[in-house]
């Protein structure tokens, strides 16, 4: 019997990949791999139809697992869906539906192999098909817009360009605090919600939004896949951000952003068998472009940062940290990027100290080294985007992470993973 290999699957899927993409390498260069079918997509699209479909991989190879271990693991998420904009389907004045479907299958490296809090791959957690989407947004003149439905709600909140960069979900698009400490979920977890944003002035945008909190739809409960109605509502998540974005569109763009939210389920107190009412949060995200070739302006450096502090009583991850930078534009190829990446949690001390009376009750000695509990995982990530056609990306990354075992409770030595991610949109 031959043993599956992430190693193969991954390059087998690599090289039909880029053999689709010299066929379909053209002056034009179409953003679709499978392009526009004839002129049946455009058509599509001029009626109000539009089908979207993307495909992500990612194989890693955990050189050293903390503790001399290695091993390798492939993730991939396969997604389809239609947009129907109204104004062209039925007359409407504006407005547009939209429907996501979301596959998820593969293995984890962090799970399987180091053990860590920051998976190691963005597209791993629910591996199964799964209803992601069933919304409706609207934009007004002025440039508000309203959003209601069945959808995660990371659309628009909490939202960090930069972290298209990594494969690391420490450093996705969203701080990781956010789904580790409360009842938000992001993509591809949908619940039902409404938001609604109104720009106060140039560049300066105020979203809000209410959203269900009910942990049946998260994760990896099967069962829930398409059941958007499924009962086990614990409360309400109400989320308020204020956005800037100086220099939009120009040569030196920034965007920073500062929110909170409330959820009012009741969690338990860490350490305890207590239970309090509410959890909350706040966050600061920000992005600048400090320079630009003038020759080309999407070339140039660009820095980011995160910080997210929440409630004491009921966050496993405190004190949340990201900071980093990229560069666009490497040698004659004016679209890849070369990213370095940090990010930081610490534990909950009331986690540790939970930890330690436990270790004593079973009897532990007080000298035994099982007592030394690190308060912090931190994550080092180079990676290097290689934009070879409108539709297709990859990304190879070296991550570090140290004190893997921090949230776990448990000693390790910091663990080593090399991997590839694969965009491709269909």
């Amino acid at each position: 019997m031959h043993r599956h290999s992430p190693g193969r699957s991954c390059c087998a899927l690599l090289c039909a990949l880029l053999i689709c993409a010299q066929a379909h390498a053209t002056p034009d260069q179409a953003a679709t791999m499978t392009g526009d079918w004839g002129g049946v997509r455009q058509d599509w699209a001029t009626r109000g139809v539009a089908p979207r479909g993307d495909y992500i991989g990612e194989a890693v190879d955990v050189i050293d697992n903390g503790d001399g271990a290695s091993g390798a693991r492939y993730a991939q998420q396969l997604r389809v869906g239609l947009d129907l904009a109204m104004d062209r389907l039925a007359s409407w004045r504006g407005g547009a539906f939209h429907l996501t479907l979301n596959d998820r299958r593969g293995r984890s490296a962090s799970a399987d192999l180091v053990g860590n809090r920051f998976a190691l791959q963005q597209v791993y957690g629910g591996t199964y098909t799964r209803l992601s989407e069933v919304s409706f947004d609207y934009g007004f003149t002025g440039g508000g817009y309203l959003k209601l439905g069945f959808y995660a709600m990371g659309s628009h909140f909490g939202l960090l360009a930069a972290g298209n960069s990594f494969l690391n979900s420490a450093l996705c698009a969203h701080p990781l605090s956010m789904t580790g400490n409360s009842g938000w979920y992001n993509y591809p977890v949908a619940r039902w919600g409404a938001e609604a944003g109104w720009p106060l002035a140039a560049h300066v945008v105020l979203r809000g939004g209410w959203f269900q909190v009910n942990p049946q739809l998260r994760g990896n409960n099967v069962h829930t896949a398409f059941r958007p109605f499924a009962s086990g509502t614990t409360g309400s998540l109400f989320v308020l951000e204020l956005a800037w974005t100086p220099g939009a569109g120009g040569p030196h763009a920034g965007s920073y952003q500062v929110g909170a939210y409330a959820d009012t389920s009741r969690a338990r107190r860490l350490g305890t068998a207590a239970s309090v009412s509410g959890r909350d949060g706040v966050w600061l995200l920000a992005e600048q472009k400090l320079s630009a070739e003038t020759a080309d302006p999407t070339r140039g450096l660009t820095v980011f940062g995160e910080y997210m502090q929440t409630d004491q009583a009921t966050s496993p991850l405190r004190h949340w940290r990201v900071a980093g930078l990229y560069y666009q534009g490497i040698g004659t190829r004016s679209q890849d990027r070369l990213a370095l990446g940090y990010a930081s949690a610490k534990v909950n001390g009331a986690l540790r100290a939970a930890q330690r009376v436990a270790l004593a009750d079973t009897g532990v000695p007080s000298d035994s080294s099982l007592y030394q509990l690190t308060d912090a995982e931190r994550l080092y990530e180079l990676a290097y985007t290689a934009q070879l056609r409108p539709w297709l990306t990859l990304r190879p990354d070296l991550q570090y992470i140290v004190d893997p075992g921090t949230f776990s409770y448990r000693r390790a030595g910091d663990a080593l993973a090399v991997g590839l991610q694969v965009r491709a949109t269909f």
